[in-house]
């Protein structure tokens, strides 16, 4: 109920969007009969190459930490002797099998998979997690480990656009591409890369210490529990199990630990992470380029970083209302056009969705097809549908 109220709420607001930005509309579609076809067709392979590197950020990894481990393989024996010196008890744990291994062709599917889930299902990113999580059982990833990767992927590419979005306004500054009346952008941006960083190493502190990590634990299954509870009017009295959550926890310390101890690991993956921010915001660019306005970049930089933050928190699938609004408005305000700023945006967008569509589809059907119903039914549960 609360999605269909949300969908409608988020479809009148398109809708008033729209009526309110007719006349930009107008000068957007001048600007689409403008557009050179040539940069618009090669979005095709950079799309194609910036699903891959999403992939290649799990995958390295992976592969990157089953080489560390044959070098060193006492890493998992410090880790669990480590574990069983601080717990003290005979709990159970969750062991992940020897990792299959895996060819560029399935990375680059799964790959393909994800994006669709991401994009065309409502749940605010959580849908990804779900979905790579019960994809990635075939390979030997736990939960954790998968979690652990997740997390790991979206810290670097954040940060990664965080970077691209001071270099961006460095740029501005520079050549006084900022109005005065524009400077809160400047003020605005600064808090939102302050706050990841806070947040980031808020979630790096607790995950390196176990007392923390049961610390952590008990407090969210407290406070999920009272507030399920709090919902359903006490006829559900709890959701989570405190062993559960924190075995799944104890599973994202262990890998952590691991990557602290054998740094290089991470080495792969936070150049795919580098590459493939770059390209996400390059899509933005090209379409700007086929209307013959190379310059843009730097203010495609700092609203796309902004619009990520807005389209992060809303429920609608890829943050499908919100995300664009916001790039459009603080593209306007960083001196594009209204109208260049709306063709570029929503040609992007529309772009991206097709793609996303025609490449992960097909592949995502497939992989749910293969399973039985029950696991079926279990799988969309967890992503959100």
């Amino acid at each position: 109920m609360f999605r269909k109220i949300l969908t409608i709420l988020t479809l009148a607001l398109v809708v008033f969007v729209v009526w309110q930005a007719r006349s930009d509309i107008f000068q957007a579609v001048d600007y689409l009969s403008r557009t050179n076809l040539f940069f618009i067709i090669l979005l095709i392979p950079e799309q194609l190459f910036m699903y891959y590197c999403a992939g290649q950020i799990f995958f390295s990894y992976m592969a990157a930490k089953e080489r560390a481990k044959k070098a060193d393989k006492s890493n998992d024996s410090i880790a669990d002797k480590s574990y069983e010196q601080d717990k003290k008890s005979n709990t159970s744990r969750s062991v992940s099998r020897n990792p299959k291994k895996f060819s560029s062709w399935m990375l680059a599917r799964i790959s393909f998979e994800l994006n669709f889930v991401n994009h065309a299902i409502p749940s605010g990113g959580f849908a990804g997690l779900g979905y790579i999580t019960w994809r990635l059982k075939e390979f030997g990833s736990s939960v954790g480990q998968t979690s652990f990767m997740y997390v790991l992927r979206y810290a670097i590419t954040i940060l990664a656009n965080q970077f691209q979005t001071i270099v961006a306004i460095i740029v501005l500054i520079s050549v006084g591409g900022i109005a005065d009346n524009a400077w809160w952008v400047v003020g605005l941006t600064s808090l939102i890369c302050l706050g990841i960083v806070f947040a980031l190493a808020a979630i790096v502190i607790i995950a390196s210490s176990r007392k923390r990590i049961e610390w952590f634990a008990k407090i969210s299954v407290k406070f999920i529990n009272s507030l399920v509870r709090t919902i359903t009017f006490g006829r559900k009295r709890s959701v989570l199990e405190f062993k559960k959550v924190e075995d799944y926890f104890l599973d994202i310390y262990k890998d952590l630990m691991i990557a602290r101890r054998n740094k290089k690991i991470l080495i792969h993956p936070i150049v795919w992470g580098i590459v493939y921010s770059f390209f996400e915001v390059a899509t933005y660019w090209l379409v700007g380029i086929s209307m013959g306005h190379w310059e843009i970049l730097p203010q495609i930089m700092v609203a796309e970083a902004i619009a990520s933050v807005v389209g992060a928190v809303m429920l609608t699938p890829g943050g499908v209302g919100g995300y664009e609004g916001v790039m459009i408005f603080v593209m306007s305000v960083l001196g594009v056009e209204a109208g260049l700023a709306t063709a570029v945006v929503i040609t992007t967008r529309v772009i991206v969705l097709v793609g996303t569509i025609v490449s992960g589809y097909g592949f995502y059907q497939n992989a749910i097809s293969k399973i039985g119903k029950k696991e079926r039914e279990k799988i969309m549960k967890e992503v959100g549908e």
